[in-house]
């Protein structure tokens, strides 16, 4: 053998070799999708005000303490009513409307504010909104990351839809329970801490006496759940004291009735303000709140010093104090979810694809090897052999990537035997011409390379581009065609031009007049 092919043959050895460990057994490396294994996909839509509002509740609670700690004296803030993003400062000391704005400016950078009559009106900086709104989408999608991860589910999809969308596509093959976990992924678990003004009370007519029938303009009326509290109405602050983004574990424990509950822990700034709450408030109704419903409302007994352990009361069993402890965990969602789409496959769907696309495949397949070996005789086998190895590559890059395996997939596994073809066709067609010129069969073969190889690369780099693209901005089926083909072009620029030329070289030498073509 010629110290110049040995090198190339060493290195298709490898490359068979390495694809063969990494695609064996296929059972185990390969992953089947959603609509080959069965499973769930949701279609779920962020509430982006949600976290916008979360925000305002935290600077409004950061305003308080600043004109508290200048002695500013205010009848209230609250949040707008028809304005997202929006709270209000009012009925101050008109004298000190400059020190306010002071503050804000030096205190509130993402903040514009304006004076209207006897308030100043606090708006959020339309960039900043923009911001809140995108990264609460990204939370979003981490929060229900972890919360699959907890679960144990294998291969999950969990991607945004588009680049700037509020929509997350969800897919979860393989899931055995699907209402268990459709109820924890739908959880918010919108956790809030808010001082409690009144109540409980019979009824909202009640409730307002006091305050001559109307809500306050820093308050609302919320109902206590009755599978969690004693029912009832009550008088919450709109501010939430602290939120689940400041819990920093949670855990299934017991109460002192040894019932279940739900304990956790603070961050560290939010311990101190959770600290600083309770000692300003002692003996006053502190509400728990979770995803808008009144979960429990208790005195303040004493300060509650960090790390904030607190405990979550509730007619809880086993299995939901271990469900809600696990999204806590996870995180809370920054905002609300809504489900646009809620489909679940059956892998009886999944058997009959599986079927239908191996039967797809060896169709191809054995179309390809009768019309080449049939047509270009001898080249044709060599055509074959490179195929064959593109294939086993493709596999075995699937396997590496832990990609999963899907329908369009599979459609992207016979276009890419269809191209690999394409390729070697290409280069067999130049050799023809090459050879009908007169020319020697290892000075056709040469040409026939060198110059059906620009037409090959431009031809598979356009698809490849294509297919990023459809990478880039297609959801988990369509994601699994580019993946396939991409892979599968990229393996067959080597199989078509490196694998098939080798071959030649290894079996025609100088004494071939003729080539079997």
């Amino acid at each position: 053998m010629k110290k110049k092919l040995r090198w190339k043959v060493i290195l298709v050895a490898a490359v068979i070799l390495l694809a063969a460990f990494l695609f064996y057994p296929p059972g185990e490396k390969i992953h089947l999708g959603l609509d080959l294994k069965g499973g769930m996909h949701l279609v779920l839509q962020v509430v982006t005000d949600d976290a916008v509002n979360n925000e305002a509740d935290q600077e409004i609670i950061r305003l308080r303490e600043q004109l508290a700690k200048e002695n500013i004296e205010f009848l209230s803030i609250s949040k707008s009513e028809t304005r997202v993003g929006q709270f209000a400062v009012q009925q101050f000391d008109p004298e000190k409307e400059g020190q306010i704005r002071d503050i804000l400016d030096d205190n509130f950078k993402n903040w514009d504010h304006s004076v209207r009559e006897t308030s100043i009106i606090v708006n959020l900086k339309p960039g900043v909104e923009t911001y809140l709104r995108d990264q609460s989408v990204k939370q979003a999608q981490q929060t229900l990351s972890n919360r699959v991860d907890e679960l144990g589910l294998t291969e999950p999809t969990i991607q945004r839809q588009g680049l700037t969308g509020e929509r997350i596509i969800v897919e979860l093959p393989g899931v055995e329970d699907p209402d268990r976990v459709k109820e924890i992924l739908k959880t918010t678990a919108l956790l809030e801490f808010r001082l409690v003004k009144g109540g409980p009370a019979e009824t909202i007519e009640k409730l307002l006496e006091e305050h001559g029938g109307e809500v306050p303009g820093n308050m609302e009326v919320m109902k206590g759940d009755p599978t969690q509290t004693q029912g009832g109405y009550y008088l919450v602050s709109n501010v939430a004291e602290i939120v689940g983004k400041d819990l920093r574990n949670a855990r299934r424990s017991t109460d002192e009735w040894n019932k279940p509950a739900v304990s956790f822990s603070l961050h560290p700034d939010a311990a101190r303000r959770f600290a600083k709450m309770t000692g300003e408030n002692i003996g006053e109704p502190l509400s728990i709140i979770l995803d808008e419903k009144l979960m429990e409302v208790a005195n303040i007994g004493e300060r509650i010093p960090p790390p904030g352990d607190t405990i979550i009361h509730g007619r809880f069993t086993e299995q939901a104090a271990e469900d809600l402890a696990l999204v806590l965990r996870a995180g809370a969602l920054p905002a609300s979810i809504k489900y646009l789409e809620d489909r679940t496959i059956g892998p009886s769907l999944g058997a009959d694809s599986i079927r239908r696309g191996l039967t797809s495949i060896i169709i191809a397949l054995i179309l390809i090897l009768v019309f080449m070996g049939f047509y270009y005789k001898f080249a044709g086998f060599n055509a074959i052999a490179a195929l064959t190895l593109n294939i086993l590559i493709l596999m075995g890059a699937l396997a590496y990537f832990k990609a999963s395996l899907t329908l369009p997939g599979i459609a992207g596994i016979i276009l890419t035997i269809g191209m690999a073809v394409d390729a070697n066709v290409l280069v067999f067609e130049r050799i023809r011409e090459e050879l009908a010129q007169g020319k020697s069969v290892l000075s056709s073969i040469a040409s026939g390379f060198s110059r059906a190889f620009r037409t090959i690369l431009d031809a598979n780099m356009t698809t490849i581009i294509a297919a990023i693209f459809l990478f880039q901005f297609g959801t988990g089926p369509i994601r699994g065609f580019a993946i396939t083909l991409i892979i599968g072009i990229t393996a067959s620029m080597f199989t078509a031009v490196f694998v098939s030329r080798l071959i030649f070289d290894l079996t025609v030498s100088k004494k071939n007049r003729k080539l079997s073509i």
